[in-house]
């Protein structure tokens, strides 16, 4: 009998007699709307309509911080339970940039699928094309050349110290200090217009590819990384004059924000927030990559295990990346950037034309002149893509937010059958409440600041 359904699947409306509030048993429950691409329904409420409900009878006011938030790092919202000026409970709500990359990469080959993965975290695009990279390479079982990796390895730790600027300069911008923005930003401007140079792009390079690199590097790029490594080298002390020294900014820090080392392992945290606690769990060291086995430099800890430690933390890497770069400069020699195997690189080196778009015309023309056969099979690799053997696999590598994991599986054909991605700024969101719960409301911005949570990567 219809009394007897839950629910008229037609109309989505509750049927029962405990349902029927009305007269009129085909009302539905949301307003709707016809569209070329189907009907549209418009629901409201849910999370939002329980924690108010929650909080009803009570002296207890409950706040929206986001998604449209100056200090939420992106389209992240926060429900504030207040009690006066104390947070009692905080909730993270995500989604708001979902992108669905992970999902799109399986509908791309191998190669395409970079492009895709360097737009997750949008502050530090070389890691995540690095450890995609690595992952497909261990499927491969290949080993991209010596010149390669240590290239790798300079772009991303110059990709690091831009990343490391724009969590000083928007947390400071976030807690009342506008020089912070100013000076982090310039700065940044100096790591993109290197970066540009080098892979041709500002950001979203796809200039790691499985095997090696895109290109090689121009023919001065030593003199541009030196002379960018001068100029870091005289304004970072810059930051201890303006922020270490200065008791505002250490009284808007130190004792805020607090996760010690056990509840930072408890709730998977990696990063600098897990360093600040004082576990020196740094994947370059611990578990070495891309030849970070061949460089000195020291993984910065603090025992603080509050927003300071975090701060001071980030701007010790900042000098102990310059370390690496400067090492870079000695170690990279002349030598190959991809593979020698045809069967996964293209047979003619790509190169950018003189105006930064396109194909060089050297380029075409060693295409062209090749055999008809060398021709057709550059063609099928970059329409159609390399084949990778059965199997999956785990990498990970050390990105400015922490742990960066790529799970890849493939059945053999020339795109992914899975990608999953374990993303550094959606495990550390669960630290929030931990570290805001029973603090003021003004010291949530501080502790998500000091998270640094990039929400490209979240909503991947």
């Amino acid at each position: 009998m219809t009394t007897d359904r839950i629910a008229d699947v037609s109309t989505g409306t509750d049927t029962t007699d405990a349902g029927r509030d009305s007269a009129d048993s085909t009302a539905e429950y949301a307003e709707s709307r016809d569209t070329t691409e189907g009907r549209i329904y418009h629901v409201s409420g849910g999370d939002w309509d329980d924690v108010l409900e929650d909080a009803q009878h009570d002296e207890r006011i409950v706040i929206n911080m986001g998604p449209q938030h100056p200090s939420t790092h992106g389209v992240l919202r926060l429900v504030l339970e207040l009690e006066g000026e104390t947070v009692t409970q905080l909730r993270s709500v995500i989604g708001y940039l979902h992108t669905g990359i992970e999902k799109n990469c399986e509908y791309r080959t191998w190669t395409q699928g970079v492009t895709f993965v360097t737009r997750m975290d949008y502050l530090s695009p070389l890691f995540n094309e690095l450890g995609y990279c690595l992952g497909v390479e261990k499927l491969l079982g290949i080993q991209a050349p010596r010149r390669a990796e240590l290239i790798r390895v300079m772009l991303c730790e110059i990709n690091r110290i831009g990343s490391h600027l724009v969590y000083i300069a928007t947390g400071g911008m976030e807690l009342g200090a506008t020089t912070a923005m100013t000076f982090g930003f310039r700065e940044r401007e100096e790591v993109l217009h290197l970066l540009e140079y080098l892979t041709g792009l500002r950001m979203n390079h796809a200039f790691i590819r499985p095997g090696g690199v895109a290109q090689d590097l121009p023919t001065d790029w030593k003199e541009k990384v030196s002379e960018f490594v001068k100029v870091m080298d005289e304004r970072l002390p810059l930051y201890d004059k303006l922020f270490t020294g200065q008791p505002i900014w250490r009284n808007r820090l130190k004792g805020v924000g607090y996760l010690p080392v056990d509840a930072c392992l408890a709730l998977g945290v990696t990063g600098p927030v897990l360093r600040s606690a004082g576990l020196p769990w740094d994947l370059r060291k611990i578990q070495p990559y891309s030849r970070y086995d061949e460089f000195e430099f020291d993984v910065p800890t603090s025992t603080e295990a509050d927003c300071w430690g975090r701060y001071l933390c980030r701007v010790e890497e900042m000098h102990q990346s310059l370390r690496i770069i400067r090492q870079c400069l000695k170690m990279i020699e002349p030598g190959p950037v991809m593979v020698e195997d045809r069967k996964v690189a293209w047979p003619a080196q790509l190169s950018i034309s003189s105006d930064g778009m396109g194909n060089s015309l050297e380029h075409v023309r060693k295409i062209m002149g090749q055999s008809m056969e060398s021709l057709i099979h550059h063609f099928k690799l970059v329409t159609e893509g390399f084949k990778v053997p059965s199997g999956q696999v785990y990498s990970t590598v050390e990105s400015p937010r922490g742990e960066l994991g790529f799970h890849l599986v493939s059945d053999g054909g020339t795109r992914p059958m899975r990608v999953h991605v374990r993303e550094p700024s959606f495990v550390n969101l669960q630290s929030l409440p931990a570290m805001s719960e029973g603090g003021l409301v003004a010291d949530v911005i501080a502790a998500v600041a000091s998270v640094d949570p990039v929400m490209g990567g979240v909503d991947r």
